[in-house]
């Protein structure tokens, strides 16, 4: 896992061919907005989380984000121990992003 600062997270993510974005926010505070493209898998589901998790493919790589970066480190490690190779924290979270944002 890597804790990735807003520039650095967008620069990577922009030059990656093989990219997910995986939100893991409420789905009160996705309404607030989303970056584009991500998908939305709550981390406060607890087993439901670790389940749909699961079926995603290890082999891409994950730019993970949450509010304030706390919650997407805490996926970023679990996603690592479940075998994942690459997932990156956005640091401070979508309180801090500054990029495109969608409905």
């Amino acid at each position: 896992m890597a804790d990735l600062t807003q520039d650095e997270w967008a620069s990577k993510l922009q030059d990656d061919d093989n990219a997910v974005i995986l939100d893991v926010r409420t789905d009160e505070e996705v309404e607030e907005g989303i970056i584009p493209n991500a998908i939305n898998i709550d981390i406060y589901k607890g087993q439901d989380f670790i389940n749909e998790i699961d079926k995603l493919d290890k082999s891409k790589n994950y730019y993970v984000y949450c509010r304030s970066g706390n919650r997407s480190g805490q996926a970023c490690a679990l996603m690592n121990n479940m075998g994942f190779q690459t997932a990156y924290n956005l640091l401070g979270g979508f309180s801090e992003w500054e990029g495109e944002v969608a409905e």
